[in-house]
């Protein structure tokens, strides 16, 4: 049974044999509504974690492909050709974009498994359906957000209304490039603003295809650009740009210093960071089916490749049922399905990269170096295919002040680690420099609410882990960044307030 919900129930392995056999031309970037290449004809190729094979060659873009995206996108809303579409009708446009994109889900689904090795079922709900649902409800908000009238003296009237920024760049991850990217695309979109998306070299290939898809809905030329190129030319050009005037961000931490660095140096433009995680999954004994439990702790760590932002890396047990906890989940993690991401009976598809998978292996060597004690994985697997696979890997009995209990891995490896009672699990959970999510699994609600409010994460499961839509905020705490992706909560990072003071 597919751990990972019946997304893909519907499907047939041939229609996604199909399209997984269809050739990719080379891509350009989108611009001002239109393909263009590199000016110097540079270009990057892409391969498929799944066997290793070339998938085709992404235009390889610089200072130069930025400065005509920022233009495109600058021109667009000073033109007010979106900025100023009256807000039903940029609803209108953002719901037939969202049409296109879930008539083509299963398109872009396999078009994004062959770039980033994501598993199927979970490619095609966390991808384009989860972007379409994005988009429509940002659509369905945009003439729902109303200004405000001060409570002024009789003499005067004051009337506060909120306005689009302008420019919006976004830099975009590898691993769920269309779910995060519409977490920032349609609510900057919605609010009126242009945007221009640098998504990851390794993963570019369905935000391209979003940007056709958004001129066939009826998005204006310039309102919505995607430059494709490498993080530290592309990226960084797009960050020190003196006419972008916000810049969202999800990825690591080391980057995102350097975008706020690159906002100093130049026009002070917004930034909004969601960085790492080292998401602590805490199990009481008292917890209501400790074998759900097991079976939902597995799926939060492990479910694409462990290559989840929110995943939940740490497993806290208490100490009296540490032992059967761990074993139970170990289990769980053996018989998981790694292979083939576009085959249906496949639970865990591939991991996204070569480099990436060098890492998560330097941390299986580093925890039984430090004295970790490994109960299952730890290993690349299915090498003859080409691919990058790897299989779950469990820990027990790691050190709080262990690598692997205080970095992020973003692979399949979890540290388990017991504690004794609330005080020291509380202890345990905060001891990273990290703050992004967190779970309690406990019978007392007594104590579920109090460890909600002394965990330091953005977001505190209960009795579950993952599940939050897009009506709650996603961000964290520390140094997991500050920005707020989702929500209502998301127009305050693309839109600002102006107030009209008015005498009577």
């Amino acid at each position: 049974m597919n751990l990972f919900g019946s997304a893909c129930g519907a499907m047939k392995q041939a229609e996604i044999d199909s399209l997984r056999a269809a050739p990719i031309p080379a891509q350009t970037h989108f611009i001002g509504g239109m393909a263009v290449a590199s000016r110097d004809g540079a270009t990057i190729p892409t391969t498929s974690p799944i066997d290793g094979r070339k998938l085709t060659d992404l235009a390889d873009g610089g200072e130069a492909e930025i400065d005509l995206a920022v233009a495109a996108a600058r021109h667009a809303y000073e033109t007010g050709a979106w900025s100023r579409r009256p807000p039903a009708q940029r609803k209108k446009t953002l719901l037939a974009l969202a049409d296109l994109v879930e008539k083509h889900a299963l398109d872009l689904a396999v078009l994004g498994s062959r770039d980033n090795g994501t598993e199927i079922g979970m490619s095609l709900k966390a991808e384009p359906m989860s972007a379409a649902a994005t988009l429509r409800w940002y659509a369905e908000a945009i003439d729902k957000i109303y200004g405000e009238i001060a409570p002024t003296a009789a003499e005067t009237l004051a009337l506060i209304h909120r306005e689009p920024l302008g420019v919006v760049g976004a830099i975009v991850p590898w691993n769920f490039p269309l779910m995060i990217g519409a977490w920032k695309i349609a609510p900057a979109l919605a609010a009126g603003n242009s945007v221009v998306v640098k998504p990851s070299e390794i993963a570019s290939l369905t935000l391209l295809r979003l940007a056709q898809l958004a001129a066939e809905a009826g998005l204006p030329e310039g309102a919505f650009n995607v430059v494709t190129g490498r993080g530290p030319v592309a990226g960084s050009a797009l960050a020190a740009h003196a006419d972008v005037d916000a810049l969202a961000f999800t990825g690591s931490g080391a980057t995102g210093r350097r975008l706020l660095e690159a906002s100093a140096r130049s026009n002070l433009k917004r930034v909004h960071l969601e960085l790492g995680g080292k998401s602590a999954n805490l199990v009481f004994a008292d917890a209501p089916d400790l074998k759900i439990a097991a079976k939902v702790s597995a799926q939060g760590i492990f479910r694409n490749s462990g290559q989840v932002c929110v995943a939940g890396s740490r497993l806290l047990v208490q100490r009296a049922i540490y032992e059967d906890f761990v074993s139970e989940v170990a289990g769980i993690a053996a018989s998981m399905r790694v292979g083939d991401p576009l085959r249906l009976d496949s639970e865990i598809g591939a991991v996204a990269s070569e480099d990436q998978l060098r890492r998560n292996l330097s941390f299986v060597a580093g925890a039984e170096e430090e004295g970790a004690r490994r109960v299952c994985g730890g290993a690349r697997i299915l090498a003859e295919t080409g691919g990058t696979y790897m299989t779950p890997t469990v820990f027990a009995d790691v050190a709080p002040t262990a690598r692997l209990f205080r970095e992020e891995v973003f692979g399949p490896v979890l540290a388990v680690t017991p504690f004794e009672d609330e005080v020291e699990a509380v202890r345990l959970a905060n001891a990273t420099p990290y703050g992004l999510a967190a779970a309690v699994w406990t019978s007392n609600l007594s104590r579920a609410h109090r460890m909600v409010r002394a965990i330091r994460a953005g977001i505190v499961h209960v009795n579950t882990y993952g599940g939050a839509d897009v009506t709650v905020p996603l961000g964290g705490f520390g140094q997991s960044g500050f920005g707020r992706d989702k929500s209502l909560h998301a127009f305050d990072a693309y839109t600002d307030l102006k107030t009209a003071w008015i005498a009577l």
